[in-house]
């Protein structure tokens, strides 16, 4: 089943599925989003929220967004959009004129259609692989000294391309990949850096979108009841079957891997505790996959206080989690801001939606791209804690990149994603 909320101005644009949803998606579409549970399409733009703001200001600046948007022919409007890591940087979250929702999105009711060629203009990576392993072991002598337990260290590939890039086919390979996971498209409403133009003529202004798969939830809230489900420690799945099972068993009975995962669930439990009249940790994880990685999982479940505390308080209190950034958050935050050379934008930031009832979802920003045109910016990072070798977390970063560049259709060396 398929619903469209509107304001008065908007025009209703029926659909009877996901799959048409995901059809319907262009790059001037406000936001796409697909999970587990529904689909949305959303829009146009009615209302905007921009200024660089954390915790309770956003989220009471959103709440009287919600209030403002409602009225008796938009019952139950919903902001939707992206959070960056950084909260020096703004938020990129609308009230759309029309919001179209569906059921999950089933991988079998994605159609693909075949790709023009695609060549690599341009390629660098920030930083050097070389480098990289020289961060990781600056960042282990750290947490050597006991002034950290954990640090996310990230890397980022910049690329130009021959042609540009087809955001909607992109986004159809993604959730035929993501069968379980977070799949999105958010117009990040700026104009990038002007890129390149075509051979011989002037470079050319591009908007930009965040687009990528995410198997990481952070916090969805229906009613009282709330879910989060970090994700830490991974491997590198293969295509052989037994090796693949062997990559997954050890990733379960790691020492160093079920230490990071730890540190994480503690972190997100100790958030949530405070709303929450009841909640369940499993004591173990539980190990789950995307089609490159294997991760240790563990779905934390809750009921809340009361209703007043909506799906947009709550990321905000978890955001960011020791997963994407470290433990204690501020010494991990200035050991990245020391280590990482380039600014992570809405990497590891939130992408998801909050309706005015306080309902939603937000997964983590991992797995996913800035683009704008024929340039396209992609991202992986890897937890680290005392014991962290830097070439193995090279090379988890690389297959964490795998998800991107297999969804824009580009053949590049084990050693380069």
């Amino acid at each position: 089943m398929t619903t469209t909320m509107f304001v008065p101005d908007a025009a209703e644009r029926p659909a009877s599925s996901a799959a048409q949803l995901l059809e319907q998606y262009s790059p001037e579409s406000s936001f796409f989003f697909a999970s587990p549970t529904c689909t949305l399409l959303a829009q146009g733009v009615r209302e905007m929220k921009l200024e660089p703001e954390r915790g309770d200001r956003l989220t009471g600046r959103v709440a009287a967004l919600l209030a403002a948007s409602e009225g008796a022919r938009h019952p139950r409007p919903i902001v939707v959009g992206a959070v960056p890591f950084n909260n020096t940087s703004p938020a990129r979250l609308i009230v759309p004129r029309t919001i179209q929702s569906a059921g999950p999105l089933g991988a079998a009711a994605v159609a693909l259609r075949p790709r023009a060629p695609v060549s690599i203009r341009t390629l660098r990576m920030i930083p050097e692989p070389r480098d990289y392993v020289r961060g990781v072991e600056q960042a282990v002598s750290l947490m050597q000294t006991g002034a950290l337990s954990k640090v996310v260290l990230s890397r980022m590939m910049e690329l130009v391309l021959s042609r540009p890039i087809d955001l909607q086919d992109v986004l159809r390979r993604l959730a035929q990949h993501n069968r379980s996971g977070y799949t999105f498209a958010a117009n990040l409403w700026e104009s990038a850096a002007r890129e390149p133009g075509p051979e011989g003529g002037p470079p050319a202004a591009r908007p930009r979108t965040l687009i990528g798969a995410s198997p990481e939830l952070l916090v969805s809230r229906s009613g009282l009841q709330v879910v989060a489900n970090p994700l830490a420690g991974s491997a590198a799945r293969s295509p052989d079957p037994e090796e693949d099972r062997r990559r997954a068993n050890a990733l379960l009975t790691s020492r160093k891997d079920r230490h990071e995962h730890a540190i994480v669930v503690e972190a997100v439990a100790a958030a949530l505790r405070p709303f929450c009249r009841r909640l369940h940790v499993p004591e173990a994880p539980s190990l789950t996959h995307t089609a490159t990685m294997w991760h240790l999982a563990t779905r934390v479940t809750g009921e809340l206080d009361d209703l007043s505390i909506s799906s947009m308080k709550l990321a905000m209190a978890l955001h960011p989690t020791p997963a994407v950034c470290g433990y204690p958050a501020e010494r991990a935050r200035a050991a990245i801001e020391s280590l990482e050379p380039f600014d992570r934008g809405f990497f590891t930031g939130l992408v998801g939606w909050c309706d005015a009832a306080g309902d939603g979802e937000w997964a983590v920003a991992i797995r996913c791209a800035d683009i704008a045109g024929r340039s396209a910016r992609l991202y992986a990072g890897a937890g680290l804690v005392v014991g962290s070798d830097g070439d193995m977390e090279l090379a988890e970063t690389s297959a964490k990149l795998r998800t991107m560049v297999n969804a824009l259709g580009l053949e590049l060396a084990p050693e380069m994603a």
